[in-house]
């Protein structure tokens, strides 16, 4: 062969490569364009970049691709309507599929089995219906599927324990119902998901006894939740076996018969909850389960005994819950010793003698409720509670108090919605609820560490930040707070930024720091304030905002930034806002309770959009927290949900008790706790639903009573009473507050989707001043408390 021929082969080989390659491109692009096509044709409310003939070379929002084929589609909360079309299977190499919280009904589609590469599935708070398809058991890769928040209905397929590598699986708040599926000779079951950490499966109805076959000392499961169905039978032993289980919820079931002596054995245990089924027997002993921090057994029928000393054994306990449980005698007085215990509640039970709260107690012991007892005495020393606020309601019968903390001019002063503040003793007799009440301030965690390396956020130097706020100069601040001062600045490239600077006493440790920066830097929504960086160095612990050139609803409430919010600025700001808490709670990973929603943390940014603030300064729900509580003390007064004072323990209702407080600032641009009267009382007395406005029109701020559209005032009204409602779970989440939202805007002609300035009048005109009925000393005590 000579040199021409062997060149010409060559290049036919190299043509022919090329070629194939590029067919194959166009293959990929026809297939992936195809498939979004067909969802294009069924979804309303498309994001607009979604335009071309090529998904991956047009950078279509919430697509992602490698090599030109779709490896990603996540369109969380992008207000999507229709239905998901069969067609999704044409998109072969897809391996994250997250439509959360959007308005797509109807079935799921079978055809969902045949995307082999899936390895992440989360369609939560959508509104799917019909039963769970079967063939999604030949999703082999599948890792996290996560339905929860619709409305399926069946059984739960039995080809989930075909997921060999699932790691997440939660069908929580659904319709499901039949038995917990297991295995059997030619059926799988969820007992051979031996990688699984969570089987979230609360919320629903499913029926039966909990297999015993579900649990062996081969699963590696975490998190067991199978509150509020409808399951029977015994407490099986074999969930002793499950050693790494740290939150076990069976409460709110109708589990009947003795708790088995071997749950003891699940040492990592940290919420153990059995409360309100039909349990028997003793009361288990718990002895050695030395994580076992939240307890709660009320509500069931164990046998009658004396209060077992063994609790006091239980070192990291923080809340012990004993309504109704059939113990009495004396309290041991070493019961308050344990050094994390905040919390106990052991309401009607038949417990007597004399309280003695002695000398060791617990720094952090917050609520004692022995209501309905037979208690004769309560002994405490005066100065062993860090007291903030100290109040003392003498009633008739009321139990004597022996020594008690005094009243000061000062606390007495202090208005509250509520009849306790904060922390408190509860032990009266029958129709007396509150004898004396002491709030206990936690010192933070204290410790050194080295610079964090966190991945999303850059790292400043000390020295950095002090040159772009001048050296932290008065000029420059722009706020304070528990956390510390915040300032701002300018960095080299001229971007202003908000540099928030711990003050001495509440930096974290390293590793703490770390976990707070790397869990703020994953969290990005348009409504939530950005974290560009941080500082930790010299000592010095920084965290760096984007900077919100409007301040905060606070300011604009008040008057001070020379906005004028009309009744369709704040409908939008209102949206914003509830779409950033939503994002915390159901989309952020892991999931973020606020604890602290306000005015003062909702800012505004130069179009007058709502950004959320400060949701990272306290403790995100760890993973023993997604579907629970936290304990963690953080708010201020006015805002916090009444039944934290009961419960301690805050939830992402608590977020929406103060989300309803908040749009009742919208509506009368009063502070919640003005001259000694309730925001939220002064509302509920004043309403006439039979009258305009509900007859209202004294509390509103004139700028809403004259410049609103016909309903949509008794509309938010309607929605803030519902998010204040109690008890905690009759109030919506914050997914339903949103869309309730939207339908408001859409009734009174708004497009939930258009920009804020766009609303009535430009944004020139929003900058005219206005008047306003806070006065100057109000707006310098708006709130209670000081900003944490």
């Amino acid at each position: 062969m000579n040199f021409m021929s062997c060149s010409v082969s060559f290049s036919s080989l190299v043509f022919s490569h090329l070629w194939h390659k590029v067919n194959w491109r166009r293959c990929f692009i026809h297939d992936a364009a195809v498939a979004l096509e067909a969802l294009k044709d069924v979804w309303k409310n498309l994001p607009p970049s979604w335009d071309g003939d090529d998904p991956c070379g047009n950078d279509w929002d919430g697509i992602s691709c490698s090599d030109d084929r779709v490896t990603s589609i996540s369109l969380g909360s992008m207000n999507l309507n229709g239905q998901l079309s069969s067609d999704i299977q044409k998109l072969s190499a897809l391996e994250t599929l997250d439509l959360s919280y959007n308005n797509l009904t109807g079935a799921l589609p079978t055809s969902i089995g045949n995307l082999k590469n899936l390895t992440t599935l989360i369609l939560v708070g959508c509104g799917f219906s019909g039963p769970i398809p079967d063939t999604i058991g030949s999703l082999t890769k599948l890792q996290i599927l996560s339905l929860k928040s619709n409305n399926f209905v069946g059984s739960i397929p039995p080809s989930i324990g075909n997921l060999s590598d699932l790691y997440l699986l939660d069908l929580t708040d659904n319709k499901l119902t039949g038995p917990i599926p297991v295995s059997k000779e030619s059926t799988p079951g969820l007992d051979m998901l031996f990688k699984a950490g969570h089987f979230h499966l609360g919320m629903n109805q499913l029926s039966g006894e909990i297999p015993p076959q579900l649990f062996s000392s081969n699963l590696t499961l975490i998190h067991l939740l199978l509150e509020n169905n409808q399951l029977t039978g015994s407490i099986p032993s074999s969930l002793g076996l499950v050693q790494d289980l740290e939150v076990v919820r069976l409460d709110r079931n109708s589990l009947s018969g003795s708790v088995p002596e071997n749950l003891r054995n699940l040492l990592r245990v940290q919420e153990l909850f059995l409360a309100n089924n039909k349990l028997t027997g003793p009361l288990p002993n718990l002895t050695g389960m030395a994580s076992l921090a939240h307890v709660d057994m009320s509500n069931n029928s164990f046998d009658a005994m004396d209060f077992p000393p063994w609790f006091s054994s239980l070192q990291s306990l923080t809340a012990l819950i004993m309504d109704n449980t059939h113990i009495q005698g004396e309290l041991p007085d070493s019961l308050f010793d344990v050094p994390c215990l905040q919390t106990v509640s052991l309401k009607n039970n038949r417990l007597n003698g004399t309280l003695n709260i002695g000398s060791n107690h617990s720094d952090e012991l917050q609520l004692v409720d022995l209501r309905n007892n037979f208690i004769e005495a309560i002994t405490q020393r005066p100065d062993l509670w860090k007291t903030q606020y100290v109040m003392k309601e003498q009633q008739k019968n009321t139990a004597p108090l022996l020594s008690s903390s005094s009243i000061t001019q000062r606390h007495q002063k202090i208005a509250h919605p509520f009849p306790v503040i904060r922390t408190k003793l509860l032990v009266p007799p029958a129709d007396v609820h509150i004898l004396t009440q002491a709030a206990c301030i936690l010192d933070p965690n204290r410790s050194g560490g080295r610079v964090p390396q966190v991945k999303g956020a850059r790292c400043f130097s000390f020295d950095e930040l002090k040159k772009c706020t001048d050296n932290f100069s008065e000029m420059n601040e722009i706020g304070h707070g528990g956390y510390g001062k915040v300032y701002r600045g300018t960095l080299p490239n001229g971007q202003l930024v908000a540099v928030k600077r711990a003050q001495q006493g509440s930096s974290q440790g390293g590793m703490e720091f770390a976990t707070e920066i790397e869990l703020l830097s994953r969290v990005h929504h348009k409504n939530l304030v950005s974290l560009l960086g941080f500082c930790f160095d010299q000592g010095e612990q920084m965290l760096v905002y984007e900077y919100i050139i409007n301040g905060s609803l606070k300011d604009g409430l008040t008057g001070r930034t020379g906005i004028r919010l009309d009744w369709m600025r704040r409908l939008r700001i209102a949206l914003g806002a509830a779409r950033g808490v939503h994002y915390l709670h159901e989309l952020a990973d892991p999931p973020i309770i606020h604890r602290d929603i306000k005015p003062n943390n909702i800012l505004l940014d130069e179009r007058l959009n709502a950004k959320v603030a400060d949701f990272g300064l306290s403790r995100p729900m760890g993973e023993q927290e997604r579907s629970h509580v936290t304990t963690e003390v953080k708010g201020t007064a006015g805002y916090f949900d009444p039944e934290y004072y009961m419960t301690q323990q805050l939830t992402q209702k608590s977020d929406v008790y103060s989300f309803g407080v908040v749009l009742l600032e919208l509506l009368t641009a009063r502070r919640p706790i003005e001259k000694g009267k309730y925001i939220v009382n002064e509302v509920k007395q004043a309403m006439d639903k039979t009258k305009d406005m509900y007859n209202l029109e004294a509390i509103l701020d004139p700028i809403v009573a004259s410049n609103t559209v016909p309903g949509s005032v008794e509309k938010v009204v309607d929605l803030a009473l519902k998010c204040i409602q109690e008890p905690g779970f009759n109030r919506p989440t914050m997914g339903e507050v949103l869309k309730e939202i939207e339908n408001i805007m859409e009734s009174a002609g708004l497009n939930p989707n258009a920009e804020s300035t766009s609303s009535s009048t430009s944004y020139e005109e929003a900058r005219k001043p206005s008047s306003h009925p806070y006065t100057s000393e109000s707006v310098s005590s708006y709130s209670a408390a000081s900003p944490p």
